[in-house]
């Protein structure tokens, strides 16, 4: 199988190094549908976070590099950059598969103390197209499922995880863990135009009721809300109305912040999509990713609001809200 040249001349592009080097030497598995898959060598899987962000995790998993569902807003798409590849697209059309992933969690986990969360998911999907033929992710949940006393996280897009709900049931007989699945709109056109490739909103909410059913605690992030397109009052109440009649333990929405990564992607989607909003969006976003924090005051207010009144259950959302508010910082808005 040929590997990939990334760039144009090996002898006049510059010398590759850390995981750009790593990434460069990957080998191809798949070409289709605008769809390569990589072999990535990596040197290691726990991730310490560092961010002046208060995040609320101490250590990230992300079992591969770009994510296939193509996610207009998606603010990961910078990691692709570390690697040398800065046309925005290539991150959901370049996915990255970590090998040996297993073997170097297994010594990696004697790092993390009790108490530090590990988060997995939180640049690109454990459960994206990939992990059907892969599995990554599979293999890293079985052996968690060795260990006791973890705290584990997962966001994921997919319902392919139900796959996997015995292996985590399995990890959550000796840690503590929860799936926060994550749904945008209960408005199928309009989620297959901002999350081209996700699955149907509905089959997200099904994922969290089979999940919950099966023993493994599940709920149900609303992020990013995005302004004028997702933050209307009674397209959030739906959200909110159907993530409780699917059981949903919990769920919490946090606003759209907007790297210059993403708005090269996002912004000519605007154009195409909602070209009243450009202009907006531009205003608002104008030197700074953040909205002002005023929009995610009020934005949690109506949330709350909303979760009282559908029942979702208070204990579960406060959790929530504690341990993954870490886009918290990013609840900006003028709603309404």
């Amino acid at each position: 199988m040929a590997s990939l040249p990334l760039l144009p001349d090996a002898e006049s592009r510059p010398k590759l190094i850390g995981i750009a080097r790593l990434a460069d030497a990957g080998e191809s598995l798949r070409e289709g549908h605008n769809v390569e898959y990589f072999t990535l060598g990596a040197r290691s899987l726990l991730s310490r976070v560092v961010s002046r962000r208060n995040l609320p995790f101490t250590w990230a998993i992300n079992p591969y590099r770009g994510c296939e569902f193509a996610c207009k807003y998606c603010y990961a798409r910078y990691t692709h950059e570390f690697m040398e590849l800065r046309d925005g697209v290539e991150f959901e059309r370049k996915i990255f598969v970590k090998q040996h992933t297993a073997e170097l969690l297994r010594q990696e986990l004697k790092k993390v103390k009790r108490g530090e969360e590990i988060a997995i998911g939180t640049a690109t999907d454990p459960y994206q197209p990939a992990e059907r033929r892969f599995e990554v992710t599979r293999a890293i949940l079985e052996e968690l499922a060795k260990h006791s006393g973890l705290e584990i996280g997962i966001v994921t897009k997919s319902n392919l995880i139900t796959r996997d709900a015995e292996i985590l049931r399995r990890v959550g007989e000796n840690n503590r863990i929860f799936v926060n699945m994550t749904v945008t709109t209960v408005d199928v056109e309009l989620a297959r135009k901002l999350e081209p490739r996700a699955p149907r909103p509905d089959l997200r909410l099904e994922t969290v009721r089979q999940l919950n059913l099966a023993g493994v605690d599940a709920g149900v992030i609303c992020a990013p809300v995005l302004p004028e397109i997702t933050d209307r009052p009674r397209d959030l109440e739906a959200l909110v109305k159907a993530a409780s009649e699917a059981g949903a333990k919990y769920i919490f929405a946090n606003p759209l912040f907007l790297k210059p990564c993403s708005a090269a992607v996002f912004l000519p989607f605007l154009e195409e999509q909602f070209p009243a909003l450009v202009d907006n969006y531009k205003r608002r976003y104008e030197n700074r990713a953040f909205l002002p924090k005023g929009y995610g005051q009020r934005l949690s207010q109506l949330m709350m609001m909303l979760r009282r009144k559908y029942g979702i259950g208070v204990e579960y959302a406060r959790r929530s809200e504690r341990a993954h508010a870490g886009e918290k910082a990013n609840q900006q808005l003028e709603l309404f």
